[in-house]
């Protein structure tokens, strides 16, 4: 079900049995600029690579995504159907292993209700912003991840922004560059 919380329960045995090391997000915000009708407004990219341990492998388990679409799945290195196990808020995680590396590529949607990567054209004078307040059952919704408080693991974030943009965060950056640059497209493109 589409935005599905999290139960207790589910939390309970989520933490029992993983433990996550860390969290690589990649999002690619160019498409906040332009025309206010195009689709390109509506997404952006967020590729999310996690990587973990399940202390009972073969178990199952699931990641948390709310997002539009979901292109590609993988799960230490084999190809899964995102219409198999993408069901519109949880990535279903099958038969895992003692060392797992989950990565996720999908369309995310901004936001105009905060919750989210919040998208805002200023009336005034006319430039497009991004922010958001990273709620945490929200961050589910700019990248895939396992949204519960007791999973914590450090995080690494890359953003493409266009190139008249500054983007801020509230820890200091490790690489900050200017230029050109898309995310690496699966297959290489």
């Amino acid at each position: 079900m589409p935005g599905e919380n999290l139960s207790r329960d589910e939390a309970r045995e989520r933490a029992a049995l993983l433990s996550v090391d860390g969290y690589e997000v990649s999002l690619d915000v160019r498409s906040a600029v332009g025309e206010q009708t195009g689709e390109g407004t509506r997404t952006f990219r967020s590729v999310t690579t996690i990587r973990f341990r399940c202390n009972e492998p073969g178990a199952s388990s699931f990641a948390d995504l709310i997002a539009p679409s979901v292109t590609a799945v993988s799960l230490n290195g084999k190809d899964l159907d995102p219409s198999e196990v993408f069901d519109g808020s949880r990535i279903a995680l099958e038969d895992l292993a003692a060392d797992n590396e989950l990565v996720v590529d999908a369309q995310c949607a901004y936001s105009r209700t905060g919750e989210g990567l919040h998208r805002f054209v200023d009336p005034e004078d006319g430039e497009v912003y991004l922010y958001t307040q990273y709620e945490p059952a929200d961050s589910r919704r700019v990248f895939a991840n396992f949204e519960q408080p007791d999973l914590k693991a450090p995080f690494r974030f890359e953003v493409r922004a266009p190139e008249d943009w500054t983007v801020w965060s509230n820890g200091a950056g490790e690489r900050i560059e200017e230029g050109r640059g898309a995310l690496p497209q699966k297959g290489g493109g």
